[in-house]
């Protein structure tokens, strides 16, 4: 899993290889000649137990990805937001169900009627792992890097974009902390509590003065949270052990100890079969993305399947306004209408996911259903609106226009298992209306580097945003901010002025009614008005352990924590 800007890594070395694939072969081998694998009693998910939970004990855990750096305020892919969530803590904590902002590092808070002005007041008991103080100083510390970098230690200004206008960060006494904007920024609470991309944990001042080179030592990397860094080995694994003396879990979570494992080891298994086999022979006790075609067979031999939706934008066709010949609006909503969602939802799909009907995912606040108008499967309408563009069809029918194919690009991301089978499966349904889709669905080192030319070179950029705020529109559409359509002033038939004010009025209010109200004007403009966008599926994580394993929780982003995790095997 990942979401992905433009700016996120530079290049990345190929991937090592799983020093278990040998030893998992043989399982799966063994297991194809009808050995008998052991089963568990399935009551393993969640915080829902009707037994104490056990200290102790190491949880093996498998990734797709792996962690390119133990800077949890760079990581962007879903390994590094996910380690960055149990060596960090938070401001705030958001409730994955109600979507409230709830006391975590701050106790409590206040902001102005402007919305310019946020004053924390932050608990007086907190430490870094290496015994240093938690105070405003270093909230201040954090956010003026966070926002700003550091061009001499190379450190990039990853909060930039989440934190757009910051001014500063005010300290009237140690354990107050008065963050001030530019202008309103609604959503800089729920930005208090984010735990995806490139995630304001704070660190310590000791970390704060290294390089981005210096950090890729593990041990440098100081931290408040429930877990401290054992060891990283690029590309394979990442340990983790129990920070000693924590007691400050966000309280909505009922945690008020120390973590029950001692260790987490994060092991990278790039290839499904592997997870699957590495789980089912015992060599791990859980694993994240679950290939679709194993949850059934992993649940059947007694394995708990636990998921969330991931909360934020659905995963988008993100078109390319600049570049023909999404450039022209017609094509735009011929691909809207001219593929079979129900299709999707049958083959590709299953009940862990669900087919996307606007751009925001259901749980986010605002969302709004698009499936009976814009996002209706209506190939004979889609058809009619491209010859009426003057798009004839060819002989080999792909449409033509002023002697262009109707070729459309996309980039996107290997690393869900459910993306290529699903833009596959669209390529195949724009054909059939004269439109050749052509996919390139690629790791994300490669498709990090294709971004740098994809408003140029692609037509469409194929991904999503966690963020569980109505805002991450904003930061995703603004051509102020994200503005991955590649508005411009010279774009065709699309006032950008609109669309800057529109989805920027999101950050204007905290109101409930009123902030709905502009969620929905921002959804009309995307996915009707201008069309700028085709959503697909609403993503989500999906994981798969053993009955013994208890406890892990999903947050508002689908980011796991640890704190409250136990095996009831004790091993």
């Amino acid at each position: 899993m990942s979401d992905l800007r433009s700016s996120i890594e530079r290049s990345a070395p190929g991937r090592k290889k799983w020093p278990w694939i040998a030893a998992v072969v043989a399982v799966l081998l063994i297991a194809g000649t009808g050995f008998a694998l052991t089963r568990g009693d399935g009551s393993g998910g969640g915080n829902a137990t009707a037994n104490a939970p056990v200290g102790g004990g190491t949880l093996q855990f498998a990734l797709i990805d792996y962690q390119r750096s133990p800077d949890p305020q760079w990581g962007t892919n879903y390994a590094e937001s996910l380690i960055g969530n149990n060596i960090t803590d938070k401001l705030t904590w958001q409730d994955p169900k109600t979507g409230e902002i709830t006391p975590w590092l701050a106790r409590s808070w206040e902001y102005n009627k402007d919305l310019t002005e946020f004053t924390f007041h932050l608990r007086e008991d907190v430490t870094f792992s290496d015994g240093t103080p938690f105070d405003a100083e270093v909230v201040k510390a954090n956010f003026d890097q966070y926002v700003h970098g550091d061009e001499k230690l190379g450190i990039n200004p990853n909060g930039a974009a989440l934190l757009s206008g910051y001014i500063e960060t005010q300290t009237p006494d140690r354990y107050t902390a008065v963050v001030r904007f530019k202008q309103p920024l609604a959503s800089f609470l729920q930005a208090s509590s984010f735990t995806a991309n490139a995630q304001p944990g704070f660190l310590s001042l000791s970390t704060l003065r290294l390089s981005a080179k210096e950090r890729t030592d593990p041990k440098k990397v100081i931290d408040t949270g429930p877990f401290v860094y054992e060891s990283w080995e690029p590309q394979v694994k990442t340990v983790l052990i129990k920070r000693k003396g924590y007691n400050w879990s966000p309280p909505s979570l009922g945690h008020k100890s120390e973590a029950y494992l001692d260790k987490i080891v994060f092991n990278t298994i790039p290839e499904a079969s592997v997870r699957t086999g590495s789980l089912a022979s015992g060599a791990i006790d859980a694993t994240l993305d679950v290939g679709t075609t194993d949850e059934k067979s992993l649940a059947d031999q007694g394995f708990t399947i636990i998921h969330r939706a991931v909360s934020g934008s659905a995963i988008l066709f993100n078109f390319n306004s600049q570049l023909f010949p999404t450039s022209d609006i017609a094509v735009r909503k011929a691909i809207q209408l001219g593929w079979d969602r129900e299709a999707i939802k049958k083959t590709v799909l299953t009940d862990s996911y669900s087919v996307a009907t606007s751009v925001l995912e259901p749980s986010v606040t605002g969302y709004a259903d698009y499936s009976g108008s814009v996002l209706k499967y209506d190939p004979e309408k889609a058809k009619r609106l491209l010859e009426e563009a003057g798009w004839k069809e060819g002989p080999d029918g792909i449409r033509v226009k002023d002697g262009k194919p109707l070729v459309v690009k996309l980039l996107g991301i290997s690393n869900l298992v459910v993306n290529k089978p699903a833009y596959e499966s669209i390529q195949q349904d724009l054909k059939k209306i004269g439109v050749d889709l052509r996919l390139t669905v690629v790791p994300i080192p490669d498709y990090t580097a294709g971004l740098a030319k994809a408003k140029t070179d692609w037509n469409v950029t194929a991904s999503n945003r966690s963020r569980n705020d109505p805002a991450v529109l904003n930061l995703q559409y603004s051509p102020l901010l994200g503005n991955v359509t590649y508005l411009t002033k010279d774009s065709s038939g699309i006032d950008v002025d609109e669309v800057t004010r529109t989805v920027g009025k999101l950050d204007l209010t905290l109101d409930p009614a009123t902030r709905k109200q502009y969620a929905k004007a921002a959804q009309d403009l995307l996915l009707d008005k201008y069309a700028l966008v085709n959503p697909v599926y609403n993503p989500a994580q999906v994981i798969a352990h053993a009955a013994y394993v208890h406890g892990i929780v999903f947050d508002a982003q689908s980011r796991n924590h640890f704190v409250d995790a136990w095996k009831s095997n004790g091993k």
